[in-house]
């Protein structure tokens, strides 16, 4: 373990050294379990914060994760940029809740008061000192310390005091090893499961707005997520396998490694059209996919699969046409936005930068071959039938097996990753 740092200081850096803070959700809740989250939770901040390309130092804590950025020859502006960098990276990582900037210090009072004073300025404003002792063996209780600190806070900046509205607030946690001051609560981070403590799936991604959103919710209970994309080709072109790439590489940031495997649909699709699908061709095309993720997850050792679902969206998202399609595969189908309603998958689209993607013009294979009246009743039978002409198991597995794969992972810019 890092030693507790000094106090001491410049007028360019505050006493004591830079660090990201993060915060733990319902990680800590997990009893006896927890350290097998914890441990999952750290790997995947490990790994989110090799993209940065900068030597990270992780060091595990009560209920929160402190990283430490090694300044090697940096400036203390450069350093301060690269863990803000650093921050900025691991708020991707599901499972933890609030990310901070703060200033690590020596356990004592002194210590504290000290970046307290750093922190803050005579154009702060009204303050409030918020103390937290996570180590009851601290001396000095929460309020004492918050009084300590705000009296020294003021006879250096003049500054009034305000603790219901304040203008800065001044964050003060008592660890087992060192004291954490900050002046920011920090931005929120993804919350939910660490990604892989819930096994894995593969999600079936369209290219449009909801089934981005779907995988994402799903990482964010602890799923890795695959990813499967039907394009239309040899009857389309490609641009539809050029958005689900772009969109499986915006969600990478939550997950790391994505895979993405995509299977050319159109003749197929022209098959079930010549079996005499008619009004159930869409029906009998989503059955197919469902039976070719399936054949796939069997390959990845995925447990479920992922629609982006949305009750009563369209047609074939009715009660009756999702019975029909749960019977296709025993495989769970998984669908987070099934209550939904439009307005709030885009706003999630929206917040986690995918929506522009699937906004952008290209042919989808689900508008091909579609009948003028679609069947919103299916009978399950009836699909079975079409199924049985085709020898639909076959066409899934063999679909599966020539499935191409494509690995649209992170990256980070070449001048990043010789740092």
């Amino acid at each position: 373990m890092t030693d507790p740092v000094t106090v001491a200081g410049t007028a360019e850096q505050p006493a004591g050294e830079p660090c990201v803070l993060l915060k733990l959700g319902e990680v800590v809740l997990k009893g006896r379990n927890r350290h097998q989250f914890e441990r999952l939770l750290q790997l995947n901040i490990r790994a989110a914060a090799r993209d940065t390309g900068l030597p990270v130092e992780l060091l595990p804590r009560e209920g929160v994760v402190v990283l430490l950025v090694a300044p090697q020859e940096l400036t203390a502006a450069e350093h301060a940029a690269a863990v803000d960098r650093v921050a900025e990276r691991v708020s991707d990582v599901p499972g933890i809740v609030r990310v901070c900037r703060a200033v690590r210090v020596a356990k004592t009072p002194e210590a504290a008061v000290a970046a307290a004073i750093e922190l803050t300025s005579p154009a702060s404003g009204a303050f409030a000192v918020r103390a937290r002792r996570r180590d009851k063996r601290f001396p000095v209780t929460s309020s004492e310390l918050a009084v300590i600190i705000g009296r020294e806070v003021q006879k250096a900046h003049g500054l009034p005091v305000n603790l219901k509205k304040p203008d800065t607030e001044i964050f003060v946690e008592v660890d087992q090893r060192e004291v954490f001051v900050f002046t920011s609560s920090g931005q929120p981070g993804q919350g939910g499961l660490p990604v892989g403590m819930s096994g894995r799936a593969v999600a079936l991604m369209s290219g449009g707005i909801d089934s981005p959103v779907a995988a994402y919710r799903m990482m964010r209970r602890g799923l890795r997520c695959h990813f499967l994309h039907f394009s239309g080709m040899p009857l389309t072109g490609p641009e539809s396998i050029y958005k689900a790439y772009a969109l499986v590489r915006g969600l990478d940031r939550f997950q790391g490694g994505s895979r993405l495997f995509v299977v050319p649909f159109g003749k197929t699709q022209q098959a079930l059209a010549s079996s005499g699908a008619d009004r159930l061709q869409v029906m009998a095309q989503r059955r197919l996919m469902l039976k070719t993720a399936a054949a796939l997850a069997k390959r990845l050792d995925a447990a479920a699969l992922v629609t982006g679902d949305s009750l009563g969206q369209v047609s074939s998202q009715t009660l009756p046409n999702i019975t029909a399609l749960d019977d296709a595969v025993r495989l769970p189908i998984l669908r987070p936005l099934l209550g939904w309603d439009k307005t709030e998958i885009m706003a999630e689209a929206r917040r986690l930068g995918t929506l522009s993607i699937s906004e952008l013009p290209d042919q989808d294979c689900c508008t091909l071959l579609t009948p003028r009246r679609v069947e919103t009743r299916a009978r399950i039978d009836d699909l079975r039938r079409i199924e049985g002409r085709l020898d639909a198991e076959e066409i899934a597995e063999q679909l599966a097996a020539t499935a191409q794969e494509y690995r649209p992972e992170l990256r980070r810019p070449a001048a990043e990753r010789s740092c």
